[in-house]
């Protein structure tokens, strides 16, 4: 890269931020986008690769409509910098997420692609630029993100950097208990309790197979006035939740679709 200057006049090297979206404008359908705030104008991005850099991996909370989202940015060095921005909770973060978890010298240039899936998701493509192989690891939706950033941000030498925000944002597995245990009307001091026994005081310290328990335990807890035999509550979550999520559903979703479909049961045998 030329480390010429070029005098005169110029844009602000302001980074351009880039919004990931399966949607059509005008009749042309697009994947990403990047947004024009003065003249509050969608602009859609028609190709679907960006190559360059991977600088830096940041986690954030962002207020939308009331509410907090957490968001990662994934800012790339390139003709400019951008920054990649999508919910820490998406298709699109997660299948980026486990193919970067394998990239070992983030000293080369990278391509990252976007494609589409079924029902308007869109997935992350990774490919190493000089070679054109694609970067591909199996899918688990159970991986654990928030160790999976941390070790990115240790490879880009980033990991003792602030997020945007002045406080640090919710750990991905302590937001997955959070959600869960709110959709599930579980009992605060039961989480902190079990929290206790373990020796920790956020579901985050702990390895994902114990916050796999738990999560268990307060989606049968839920269930229990729902069958006579507990051991057919444990069936169902296997079958109506844990496969759901092995074969790609997100697990709040799926622990809500399992929690609708009892309720209907219960109502009708009533």
């Amino acid at each position: 890269m030329s480390n010429e200057i070029k005098l005169g006049f110029c844009n602000p090297p302001e980074p351009v931020y880039l919004y990931v979206k399966n949607g059509e404008l005008s009749g042309e359908s697009y994947l990403w986008y990047h947004f024009n705030i003065e003249e509050d104008k969608t602009i859609p991005v028609q190709h679907r690769g960006l190559t360059g850099y991977l600088s830096e991996l940041r986690v954030t909370a962002k207020e939308f409509k009331k509410k907090e989202n957490i968001k990662l940015d994934i800012v790339v060095t390139s003709d400019e910098v951008y920054v990649i921005r999508t919910g820490i909770e998406t298709n699109f973060a997660k299948t980026f997420l486990l193919s970067a978890s394998l990239v070992q010298d983030f000293s080369k240039p990278l391509i990252i692609a976007v494609t589409s899936g079924e029902e308007n998701t869109v997935f992350c493509r990774l490919y190493d630029a000089t070679t054109k192989v694609r970067i591909r690891k199996e899918w688990n939706a159970n991986a654990d993100w928030g160790a999976i950033i941390t070790e990115i941000q240790s490879r880009l030498g980033t990991s003792a950097s602030l997020p945007l925000t002045s406080e640090q944002p919710p750990h991905p597995q302590d937001l997955r208990v959070k959600q869960i245990r709110t959709l599930l009307n579980y009992p605060l001091d039961l989480v902190k309790e079990y929290l206790q026994f373990q020796d920790v005081d956020r579901p985050s310290l702990l390895p994902v197979n114990k916050i796999d328990s738990l999560v268990k335990a307060m989606c049968l807890a839920w269930a229990v006035d729902k069958f006579e035999n507990p051991n057919d509550a444990e069936s169902s979550y296997q079958k109506q939740v844990l496969d759901a999520i092995a074969s790609g559903a997100d697990e709040v979703a799926a622990i809500r679709s399992w929690m609708q479909q009892l309720t209907t049961v219960k109502a009708g045998v009533a």
